[in-house]
């Protein structure tokens, strides 16, 4: 972590040029309570951001860097990493093209980097599209396996968090029809191990309370509507409970959120995505946080994809990416305190 200031060094991906990242950095950059809680190193395109930038307030205020390797303390409005030469008129396209996929690529990769190598202190990541990936000819399909292959990880999971409610899920991009056979007690005890560490070391839950929820409905309602509660989930909670893990399950799906987002529980353990994003959205829909679990590098994003419907007219919200930064800080100083350990 950077020595020269109490603020954590924080990279912030662009994400798709197209889409609305430009705007929504230029709108965080531009509110001081984010300023106070980091550094930023923005990883980007200039000349896309002086597009975003329509008022010429924050751009001139970043110090234009190719490394990192100056005092970061003379330079306290941030940093831009020039990484690409776009056309500003991709602004206007509305989509994805083979040059924005590739940009978007580069910086994320850029960003990765730097938080290996220990110049920055954790990475924020813009929205990008699977489609400009694979323009590009990515053979990845998002920011989750991207960053997983690079930093060499296998253990890893994605937590959807906000400061009411915090999921994490068991399965994730698969059909619906799949998710049963996918299921097995080795997995989801590796997600409630995963979990609880990261509550830990990065959110600075001392002693954190987990919830499971079941697949089916009244969590099966003792084997009525279905066998994998008690044949999958509870034998995983048995094992962690039995190390010491303060872990509940598996509850109905239909009140275990109500009960987390009371306050009873710290994150649910989700058994697959839209039994954990339908109720996290419904509470954090404007500053939910997509943080990956399990890295050996900090990273957090938006919880919402490039809206390209609304990108380059002024009417994106920055709630998210503003949320994404400060968890980010915030993960980055409690980390810190933990001797800088991953949550693996």
């Amino acid at each position: 972590m950077n020595t020269q200031s109490d603020r954590p060094v924080l990279g912030i991906t662009m994400g798709d040029p197209a889409g609305i990242g430009p705007e929504i950095i230029i709108k965080s950059l531009a509110d001081p309570e984010i300023l106070n809680s980091c550094i930023p190193v923005v990883l980007g395109d200039i000349e896309i951001l002086k597009k975003a930038d329509v008022d010429s307030e924050i751009l001139p205020k970043l110090a234009i860097t190719d490394e990192l390797n100056c005092d970061l303390s003379n330079f306290p409005k941030g940093f831009l990493m020039c990484l690409s030469n776009l056309n500003p008129d991709v602004a206007k396209l509305g989509h994805p093209t083979v040059e924005t996929g590739s940009a978007m690529e580069t910086y994320i990769n850029a960003g990765v980097d730097l938080a290996l190598s220990g110049a920055i202190d954790a990475l924020v990541t813009g929205p990008i599209t699977k489609t400009g990936l694979k323009l590009a000819g990515s053979s990845f399909h998002g920011h989750t396996e991207l960053i997983a292959h690079k930093t060499g990880t296998d253990n890893f999971a994605m937590m959807m968090a906000g400061p009411r409610l915090k999921v994490v899920l068991t399965t994730i991009h698969i059909p619906l029809s799949q998710v049963p056979e996918r299921l097995s007690s080795q997995e989801i005890t590796r997600i409630i191990n995963l979990t609880r560490n990261t509550l830990i070391t990065r959110f600075g839950i001392k002693s954190p309370r987990l919830a499971v929820a079941g697949l089916n409905p009244h969590a099966g309602e003792q084997g009525m509507f279905g066998n994998e509660e008690a044949d999958i989930i509870l034998p995983a909670i048995i094992e962690a409970q039995e190390k010491g893990v303060d872990i509940r399950g598996p509850y109905p799906p239909d009140t275990v959120f109500f009960q987390a987002v009371e306050g009873q529980f710290d994150a649910v353990i989700c058994m697959y995505h839209d039994q954990g994003l339908i109720p996290f959205k419904l509470v954090h829909f404007r500053d939910g946080v997509n943080t990956t679990i399990g890295l050996p590098i900090i990273r957090t994003s938006v919880d919402h994809g490039t809206a390209y419907d609304i990108a380059w007219t002024g009417k994106a919200d920055p709630s998210s990416m503003k949320e994404a930064i400060k968890m980010a800080a915030g993960q980055a100083i409690n980390q810190k305190k933990h001797g800088n350990s991953n949550a693996n």
